[in-house]
């Protein structure tokens, strides 16, 4: 397997993008699509735009990051308005729900791409993406979406120094997913249950938190923290601030998972016959 130096994978992407070009990147404000948007506005300037799709899915954090960085870095932006929520398949919530808000997504990026000088699609998938069931990624073939993070061979961490050398805000940004990752599978999607999915954890993040999820199972709801915030929140002092929170969102009930945070606890309930279906 051939080796490369982290200067050399960042070259690579540079060269990929020279070759796309023009290009619309799907830009969430997450750490990856804002190092890909930062690293085609430097290199392409004028022919690279990114898009922000805005929906009740998205965390209100994430478009106040994307707002920033757009503000902090000068990338060409443009937002737009997705409608997963007005169809069947999504609000359904399949195992293979990402697919059909990527579908979304893609055919509105499209458009807009068609209008920008018959632009490459670009996302922000990275080399270790290709490690989980990711639905997505099927919409992304149909729409012949590119990846130049992953084609470059960069990784999750490799992309986070980069970002750190860029002065990028997002360099050591947790992971981030749409809110509807929060809801089990076969749990009907509203509009309803995401905002209080995203005033839960906004709530969380006011108190200090900084790696978690609020798991939404109807009448309860499953707290996860990455592990230094699971220690304060099993502290009994902070455990009674928290259930008031929730309670007045709705919950009956109020858990702290005791595995703690965890990146796809979600496909957890999943088979492998299940993953492997949709990825042939």
């Amino acid at each position: 397997m051939e080796y490369m130096t982290l200067e050399e994978k960042e070259q690579r992407l540079e060269d990929l993008l020279r070759s796309l070009a023009p290009v619309v990147i799907a830009f969430s404000g997450g750490v990856d699509s804002t190092y890909l948007a930062y690293k085609a506005h430097t290199v392409l300037g004028g022919r690279a735009l990114a898009v922000t799709a805005e929906s009740p899915s998205v965390p209100s954090h994430q478009r106040r990051m994307a707002a920033d960085i757009v503000r902090q870095t000068g990338i060409a932006h443009k937002v737009i308005y997705s409608q997963e929520l007005e169809r069947a398949e999504y609000i359904n919530n399949p195992f293979d729900r990402c697919f059909y808000c990527k579908d979304e997504l893609f055919t509105k990026l499209g458009a807009i791409a068609r209008e920008f000088g018959s632009a490459t699609l670009l996302d922000g998938l990275n080399a270790d993406d290709l490690d989980d069931f990711r639905p997505g990624r099927k919409a992304a073939q149909r729409h012949k979406v590119r990846s130049p993070l992953m084609e470059a061979g960069l990784s999750k961490e490799e992309i986070r120094e980069l970002s750190r050398r860029a002065g990028l805000p997002t360099a050591d940004l947790p992971a981030s997913a749409c809110l509807a990752s929060r809801i089990p599978y076969g749990v009907q999607i509203t509009a309803e249950n995401l905002k209080i999915v995203d005033e839960g954890e906004e709530a969380l993040r006011r108190m200090g938190f900084r790696i978690f999820r609020v798991r939404h199972h109807e009448q309860l709801a499953r707290l996860e923290f990455g592990r230094e915030d699971l220690r304060k929140a099993l502290n009994p002092e902070m455990a009674s601030r928290l259930v008031p929170i929730f309670k007045k969102l709705g919950y009956k009930f109020v858990t702290l998972d005791l595995e703690g945070y965890r990146t796809g606890s979600a496909n957890e309930v999943l088979t492998a016959g299940e993953t492997e279906k949709f990825q042939a």
